[in-house]
């Protein structure tokens, strides 16, 4: 009697400690989320003063304003909820973003001289390198979190009371395919 209550106490302290951990990271990644929303959020404002100044220069570049109003679209739709698919669009858009306002710069040195446009340009690239950590950040706690629900015991105890679902981490199919190297797994 004695020794089942003891087997009856270590599964159910085992229990709850999966049970924890599931939660704890779960938590973790949804908070690199929540840190990876903030910095383009951040960015966003950044493309909003942005905006404004291009809307000057509107007869050079107005596919350029079309790029920013867009750019900030996607952002406002970033899901509250961890899922690393939905950042492409966005990551994707500043890329082009970046390389249309090189080329305005180029094209016109109007635009090349004032001082404030190069400021935002900087600061866009500042948070979009904050971005980047960022994403580093949540694709490391995506990793330990699905881990942390696949492998057994924790698997078990997520299948019969926690029943999270794997989170998508974060990938750049167009970096990726610049790559030469593929891993065989």
């Amino acid at each position: 009697m004695g020794l089942l209550l003891i087997i009856a106490v270590i599964v159910g302290i085992t229990f709850l400690t999966c049970y924890n951990r599931i939660i704890g990271r779960h938590n973790r990644a949804q908070r690199a989320w929540a840190d990876v929303l903030v910095y383009e959020r951040q960015k966003t404002r950044v493309l909003d003063l942005l905006e404004q100044q291009v809307a000057g220069f509107k007869e050079y570049e107005s596919t350029l304003l079309e790029k920013i109003t867009g750019l900030r679209s996607a952002i406002g739709k970033l899901p509250q909820e961890a899922d690393g698919d939905a950042l492409q669009p966005v990551q994707k858009g500043t890329r082009e973003l970046l390389a249309g306002l090189t080329v305005a710069f180029e094209a016109y040195p109007d635009l090349k001289a004032n001082e404030l446009v190069n400021n935002f340009m900087r600061e866009i690239t500042e948070q979009q390198e904050n971005v980047g950590a960022a994403i580093t950040i949540f694709n490391g706690a995506v990793e330990v979190f699905n881990n942390s629900i696949q492998m057994f015991p924790n698997s078990f105890v997520n299948g019969c009371l926690n029943k999270k679902s794997v989170i998508v981490p974060f990938s750049d199919s167009q970096a990726s395919a610049a790559f030469e190297y593929k891993p065989n797994f």
